[in-house]
């Protein structure tokens, strides 16, 4: 079934391209995001990263790069390159504040981030930092997920549930009408 949805926006992505009055480098961006598209849905990581990094070269439309961005930093961020992810999910963000799944990713970086300081803290054998330091450190963590997934939550109020309910559990909802 995804072979035929594929195919179909491909077709679909081709009409558009042929159709729609835009100058010849929107349509080459264009076609380099969708390849970019259609090599990380392949699990193509590296092409995809030069297909976006190609189409970053010739967009120039502040939202159209802010979903290259933002898919450059969710291929960073399935790859364990978290800084990186967390880069790209800023910039996109700085040119579209209207990207809630990118607040979410950047929260559950934050939130996976805190959980391992968490398991680090309880580990005997690390002599890093202190115990407290490390439920300091995920406190900082977990704050900054919570910080995320509100911002993510307001922008999308139906979506994102563990993430409203985790902000419940842990006394992190400013309040009900925050979200």
């Amino acid at each position: 079934m995804s072979n035929f949805i594929d195919k179909t926006f491909t077709v679909i992505a081709d009409i558009l391209l042929k159709v729609l009055p835009a100058s010849k480098q929107e349509k080459q961006a264009f076609s380099y995001y969708r390849a970019g598209m259609s090599a990380q849905s392949d699990g193509k990581y590296a092409e995809a990263l030069e297909n976006y990094y190609e189409a970053l070269q010739l967009e120039e439309d502040p939202y159209d790069r802010s979903y290259t961005l933002y898919n450059i930093g969710l291929i960073y961020g399935n790859n364990g390159n978290y800084s990186q992810a967390l880069e790209y999910y800023h910039q996109a963000l700085e040119l579209n504040s209207n990207l809630p799944q990118a607040l979410n990713n950047i929260a559950v970086i934050y939130h996976s981030q805190g959980l391992n300081a968490l398991q680090m803290q309880t580990q005997e054998d690390n002599l890093e930092m202190r115990e407290d330091e490390y439920l300091e450190l995920a406190k900082e963590f977990f704050d900054k997920a919570a910080e995320y997934w509100r911002q993510a939550i307001k922008l999308a109020p139906d979506n994102y549930p563990g993430a409203q309910n985790w902000l419940k559990v842990t006394g992190r909802v400013i309040s009900e009408d925050s979200f």
